[in-house]
């Protein structure tokens, strides 16, 4: 059942539990992702990046409507959430297609631009009826836009907090976009920290790189929204590879795709296993 993302985070963060946060780049992805949520009996976020848009002939409206007819059909409460929007209009046509809430992201700005920017997308968001994430201190690995490295800082993100009006605040504690082995090691000092210092959720970016004990840690020290993508399509096209390379003739695409998704959802299903607490 669709249901708005600031409610599925309220949740999880009154459990004292990790609510999962899941990249879309198509329909199966979609499909795979409240497959997967289902079989762990847990409530999801479905999100869309605008990187996704991008591929999508910047077309928001065809990805987003598939997204929400799954989440529709759900049987767990799903979320839709639009992902690292840098573009004003793209934020702007978040609540038009379905969205309960949209990341806007300003983090590439100083620090006052990044203030003044986030504050008039928060008050347009909300006049949404928006649930508005944004992010401070720059997350690694996204094309050397953000520089590895960089911690936020707890009496800045307060201050941040404050003067947007943010709903939930993705912070940098040592994750990196797009890592394809999970070696992360966080600074659980710093979460802890943040996590006494702001009184929104916190999230974290980057996720598929950090181990499952570390992701438990943050967890127990306070992050709530987790973000994971790359682990989804390091299974899709894991999956694929071995299907072609099983048999070079294939041409239906249906005959790898759904081993395709199949995996993707296993995926999903252990990651919100450990996000939960939840017996494997």
């Amino acid at each position: 059942m669709l249901t708005p993302t600031g409610e599925i985070v309220a949740e999880a963060r009154r459990l004292g539990v990790g609510a999962g946060a899941f990249n879309v780049i198509t329909v199966e992805h979609a499909e795979a992702v409240v497959s997967g949520a289902e079989a762990a009996g847990c409530a999801v976020i479905l999100q869309i990046s605008e990187n996704a848009v991008r591929f999508h002939h910047g077309r928001l409206a065809p990805i987003a409507a598939a997204a929400r007819a799954v989440a529709e059909l759900s049987t767990v409460a799903v979320g839709l959430h639009l992902d690292h929007v840098e573009s004003d209009e793209l934020f702007d046509q978040a609540a038009a297609n379905g969205f309960g809430s949209a990341m806007y992201d300003a983090s590439k700005l100083e620090y006052a631009d990044n203030v003044a920017a986030t504050a008039c997308a928060v008050a347009r968001g909300h006049a949404a009826g928006l649930w508005v994430e944004s992010e401070l201190g720059e997350v690694g690995g996204k094309d050397g836009a953000h520089k590895p490295g960089v911690r936020t800082n707890p009496a800045e993100a307060a201050a941040f907090v404050q003067s947007t009006g943010v709903d939930a605040l993705a912070v940098a504690v040592g994750s990196s976009h797009a890592m394809t082995n999970r070696d992360a090691r966080l600074d659980h000092e710093l979460i802890e920290l943040l996590h006494d210092a702001v009184s929104v959720p916190l999230v974290l970016h980057g996720s598929s790189g950090v181990p499952d004990d570390e992701l438990r840690a943050a967890v127990r020290g306070g992050l709530v929204k987790i973000n994971i993508g790359t682990a989804l399509n390091i299974a899709f096209t894991g999956a694929i590879r071995a299907a072609i390379a099983q048999d070079v003739t294939v041409v239906d695409p249906r005959k790898y795709l759904r081993t395709a998704r199949h995996d993707m959802a296993e995926t999903v299903t252990k990651a919100l296993r450990v996000l939960t607490g939840a017996t494997p």
